[in-house]
């Protein structure tokens, strides 16, 4: 027999993987290593080899991509029809499921799927039936408490009554919710693959006839597991050796939404004749930068251990630079890379990693303003996030009462109790009248056809936009933003979401704040406009339809979490400090902290040929001016694998040595970085940095009053002190 195409093309590693005799096996497959060839090959060697049928393979995975991905490789090396291959992911091999057994899964046949947004509608719709206030019982808390309990394998019947009274509240609503769905016949994405599991469990002749199907069973990042994904595998193979899972353990970085690294230690006790084959080599990076991540992994305690190395070179140094500020942050990374594509690299070559979303803002502006096209990878610009705009909304609606969509967005937003029908009522009269929202709800008041409870919630909320209003009068910008921030009961919305995404959310709202402070009124030339409608104008211009379309040749900006899988020959990993990057929250918790550096290992490992890390030796972070720490993960690579980078040199030295310093600059025109100067309105100031010549020089100067600003010299008039 000749099995050439399916060996061909492995190192020794993969080859021992892919042609084990079958039996239970963990491959910990480091980042760039071949994972996904190897689970293509071992399968089409079974097919071929072993004679395994294609229907009796059973291939699980975490995305429908990857799983076409994996169907399609498999076809294309056996030439033989895909379908009968079950591979997709957990969520579709258990909807596949539940549909062929649905009255032995006691559903009706033709039950609904909902999305993570269908529940959160039947959550909101069964509150309301329950008369439980949703600013007290928020709907996307309910929302993650029922997922948790289901991604456990737990159901309302097998929870103990508490003293707790939340607790008992929320077991309530669990109760209600699970006969609601019942009734409805709904099934979530958690219910699909608890259901799933029950199906097989309560049904021992249809669990054996599966058991003796799937002779084969494989999982791709089985470190991204959690409890009912592996108890569901557990069942499937039985007391069977045919579990065959690729993972890496130094790239579990999902914890916060139920992943359980703990899966590959159970697997090893679970399976005792299981073998495991580590594949080390890798084919994306180069061995500085694999050298330097394999020594920051290496901090962490109770790994399985592997060594990434390549045969493809050492390639260059990884590149440090400090900044001054997130300002000067976001200007070098930008210059980067203009420069990158001067030299003939792609822009979509290049990523920008952050830790948290709200780092995005000063990227985007730097990169719009200077008309570099870009995407935010797997989430939205700054100023589309809808707590953004929920935000200026009210801002917005401050400034003028007739901005309509304005108040559409947060008149009930927080919830205030002013539902459909009320606004449906407002715009009625508005329509009738040929008035605004804000007029229309007044003529709604006088006319006193509401509840008294309608009525008290509208004119609560008219009041509060009153009172902001007068409330900034006098204000400074960045104080009217943090006024309508804390007063709009934003913050105590998110703070109840149970999730970083509520944390998320308020730190976006805080960045805004942040970007307030910072708006350069003075090089608008609107003088007609106050700072105010100036700065909305600046919002509504920054957000919408300048993102580049997928198509376009663009730089790549995510967070560390979703570049995972990704590959970009240039990457900048940025915020590299204490409190930002590892997170404030994880530095007093060893379990949490060991994600963290597992995440900083994912973000070196992106990198193909160049790696930059960057940190600010000022940063106003979470409404504050800090003064952080080069993170530790910057200080546990060796520095003979860093070069420390200047704007206009570069010098080398080992990194531990590395402290907060002022950055040297190439002085420009008059003006030095360090030089104080005084201005008109901003008063006095330190200049920082200088760049251009002639008419488009300008500084960027540390005020102490208005704080970070960049001017025109030629119309900043400053004056030397």
């Amino acid at each position: 027999m000749d099995v050439t195409s399916i060996i061909e093309s492995l190192n020794d590693a993969q080859r021992q993987a892919v042609t084990a005799p079958s039996q239970a096996m963990l491959v910990l497959a480091g980042a760039g290593s071949g994972k996904t060839r190897v689970l293509v090959h071992r399968i089409a060697w079974q097919i071929k080899v072993e004679g395994v049928p294609a229907h009796g393979i059973l291939a699980v995975t975490f995305t429908n991509k990857a799983a076409k991905e994996m169907r399609g490789r498999i076809q294309d090396l056996l030439n033989i029809p895909a379908q009968a291959l079950w591979i997709g992911t957990f969520h579709g091999i258990a909807h596949r499921l539940l549909r062929r057994h649905a009255k032995q899964a006691r559903l009706p046949d033709t039950f609904q799927v909902m999305d993570s947004s269908d529940q959160l509608r039947v959550i909101k719709r069964l509150l309301n039936t329950l008369n439980l206030d949703d600013s007290r019982w928020p709907p996307r808390e309910v929302q993650w408490y029922i997922n948790a309990q289901k991604d456990e394998g737990i159901r309302a019947r097998h929870m103990i009554e508490t003293a707790d009274a939340h607790q008992r509240q929320m077991l309530t609503i669990y109760r209600a919710y699970e006969e609601l769905c019942d009734r409805s016949g709904l099934v979530d994405f958690t219910e699909l693959l608890l259901r799933a599991h029950e199906l097989l469990r309560d049904n021992p002749d249809l669990l054996d006839f599966y058991q003796q199907r799937f002779r084969q069973v494989h999982v791709d990042e089985f470190q991204d597991t959690n409890t009912i994904q592996y108890a569901w595998l557990r069942l499937l193979t039985g007391g069977r050796d045919n579990l065959f899972v690729v993972g890496d353990d130094d790239q579990s970085i999902y914890g916060w939404r139920g992943a359980k690294i703990e899966n590959i230690y159970r697997f090893q006790k679970n399976y005792p004749n299981h073998q495991v084959i580590k594949l080390e080599q890798n084919y994306r990076s180069t061995g500085t930068i694999l050298k330097a991540a394999n020594k920051v992994i290496a901090r962490n305690e109770g790994r399985m251990g592997k060594e990434l190395w390549t045969d493809s070179g050492e390639g260059e140094l990884i590149l440090l630079y400090a900044a001054f500020n997130e300002q000067d942050e976001a200007y070098f990374v930008v210059e980067r890379i203009r420069a990158w594509v001067k030299e003939g690299g792609l822009r979509s070559e290049a990523a920008i990693l952050y830790r948290s979303n709200a780092q995005s803002r000063q990227f985007e502006e730097k990169l719009m303003a200077t008309a570099t096209p870009y995407r935010v990878y797997g989430g939205l610009r700054f100023f589309d996030r809808a707590e953004i705009k929920n935000a200026l909304a009210y801002l917005r609606l401050i400034s003028n009462r007739n901005d309509d969509a304005s108040f559409e967005r947060i008149v009930n937003t927080p919830t205030r109790g002013i539902g459909i029908k009320i606004l449906d009522d407002i715009r009625n009269i508005a329509r009738d009248q040929s008035i605004s929202l804000w007029a229309a709800a007044i003529v709604l008041i006088n006319q006193r056809s509401m509840t008294a409870r309608s009525r008290n919630a509208l004119i609560g909320f008219l009041e509060l936009i009153k009172q902001l209003d007068k409330q900034a009068e006098g204000l400074e910008l960045y104080e009217k933003v943090k006024l309508v921030v804390e007063k709009s009961r934003l913050v105590e919305l998110y703070q109840k979401e149970k999730m970083d995404k509520g944390e998320e959310k308020i730190e976006n709202l805080e960045e805004l704040v942040n970007a307030a402070r910072l708006f350069d009124f003075d090089r608008e030339n609107e003088e007609s406009l106050g700072e105010l409608d100036m700065f909305l104008t600046h919002a509504a211009l920054e957000s919408g339809n300048n993102q580049a379309d997928d198509y376009e040749d663009c730089v790549q900006l995510m967070t560390l979490h979703s570049a995972k899988g990704l590959e970009f020959k240039l990457v900048f990993l940025v915020g590299m400090e204490e409190g930002l990057f590892p997170s404030q929250q994880s530095v007093d918790d060893v379990g949490r902290l060991e994600e963290e550096r597992r995440l900083c290992y994912v973000g070196m490992t992106r990198a193909m040929q160049q790696l930059y890390l960057t940190y600010a030796e000022s940063r106003r972070l979470y409404g504050r001016e800090t003064y952080p720490r080069p993170s530790r993960f910057v200080r546990e690579i060796p520095g003979e694998f860093i070069q420390e980078v200047r704007m206009r040199a570069t010098v080398s030295r080992p990194v531990a040595a590395v402290q907060p310093k002022v950055t040297s600059l190439q002085p420009a025109g008059s003006y030095k970085p360090g030089q104080r100067v005084s201005h008109a309105k901003f008063g006095e100031g330190v200049v920082l940095q200088m760049e251009g010549a002639g008419a488009q020089e300008r500084a960027q100067i540390n005020f102490k009053q208005a704080g970070v600003k960049w001017l025109m010299l030629s119309y900043a008039k400053l004056e030397m002190l």
